[in-house]
C-alpha cells in the first residue's frame, strides 16, 4: 500500500539525512591533524511477510520463493577509520607522530573518561610552567606530565619516546621522560568527545599503556604531525550518492503521496 511506501521513503530520508551530516563533519576536518574520518553504516528494518516461501500449493508443489515487503531502513551506526593519516614533515621539536598503533595521553576532566583522553594529534607545545601541553584552546597536559626547563636549549624526543634536553655548560644530553602510549583491543569503539579526544567504552576495552615500540605500539616521531586520513575525493564521491539516494526517496515520498491522493478521490457511480 501506499501508507507502507510513505513511512518507507521516510526512513530513506531520515538515514540519508544522517549520512550527509557524517560526511559534512568529515569534509570539515580534512586539514585537522590526527582526525579519523567516519562512515555511517545501515541496515534494513523488519519485513511484512506476507507468503512464506516452501509452502505447498494446490497442486503439491512448494513455493521457491517467499513475499516479504520491506519496512524501511535505519542508521546502524557509525563507524571510525583509524587508518593512519600521511605523515607531514614540519621540522618543530614538539610536533609528533605516532609511527603505527597507539595513542598520546592527555589530562582531561575528572568526570569524563577518568580524567585521561586519548589522541592521535601530536601538535604539542610548551605552557608557562614548561609542561608539554597540546596546542589546542585547552591546552590539554601530556600524561605523564613532562616539564622542560626554561635554560633548556634543545628537546630531542627518540623513536622509543625518551624525551631529552641539552642545558647550558653540560656536554651530554639529561633525560627527563618517557613518552607513554596506549593501544586498544577496538579502536572503533572509543567515544568521540571533541577536541580531537576519545575515551574508552566498554566496547574499546581498557588501555593497555606501555613505552612506543614495545607490544604492537607504534613509534614516535618528532617533526611530524599525522595529518586528517580523510578522503577528500572518496567524501565527494559519498556526497554525490548520498544526493541521490535523497533525491531517489523524495521522489518515492511524492508517488506514494500522488497514489494516495487518486484512491482518495476516487467516486462511487
Amino acid at each position: 500500500m501506499a501508507v507502507i511506501a510513505l513511512s518507507t521513503a521516510a526512513t530513506g530520508l531520515s538515514a540519508q539525512a544522517t549520512n550527509l551530516d557524517v560526511i559534512a563533519n568529515n569534509l570539515a576536518n580534512s586539514n585537522t591533524p590526527g582526525f579519523k574520518a567516519s562512515r555511517v553504516n545501515f541496515q534494513d528494518l523488519i519485513y511484512q511477510e506476507r507468503k512464506l516461501p516452501g509452502v505447498e500449493n494446490r497442486q503439491g508443489l512448494r513455493r521457491p520463493i517467499g513475499l516479504y515487503v520491506g519496512l524501511g531502513v535505519k542508521v546502524a551506526g557509525t563507524q571510525l577509520d583509524f587508518r593512519q593519516g600521511s605523515a607531514e614533515e614540519t621540522g618543530r621539536k614538539l610536533d609528533l607522530l605516532i609511527d603505527g598503533q597507539g595513542f598520546f595521553q592527555v589530562e582531561i576532566e575528572d568526570d569524563i573518561g577518568e580524567g585521561i583522553g586519548y589522541t592521535r594529534a601530536g601538535n604539542f607545545t610548551l605552557n608557562e610552567d614548561g609542561e608539554i601541553v597540546l596546542a589546542t584552546d585547552q591546552g590539554r597536559r601530556l600524561i605523564p606530565s613532562i616539564v622542560i626547563p626554561d635554560d633548556a636549549t634543545t628537546i630531542e624526543i627518540s623513536s622509543d619516546g625518551i624525551v631529552s634536553i641539552q642545558l647550558p655548560g653540560q656536554i651530554d644530553p639529561t633525560v627527563v621522560a618517557t613518552i607513554e602510549l596506549a593501544t586498544f583491543i577496538n579502536n572503533a569503539g572509543m567515544r568521540q568527545i571533541g577536541e580531537n579526544l576519545f575515551i574508552p567504552s566498554a566496547a574499546s576495552g581498557d588501555p593497555a599503556i606501555g613505552d612506543p615500540g614495545e607490544n604492537g605500539r607504534g613509534l614516535v616521531r618528532q617533526g611530524f604531525l599525522e595529518g586528517s586520513n580523510v578522503d577528500p575525493v572518496t567524501e565527494l564521491v559519498a556526497l554525490i550518492r548520498t544526493q541521490r539516494a535523497f533525491e531517489f526517496n523524495s521522489q518515492a515520498l511524492q508517488a506514494a503521496d500522488e497514489a494516495l491522493q487518486q484512491i482518495s478521490n476516487l467516486r462511487r457511480f
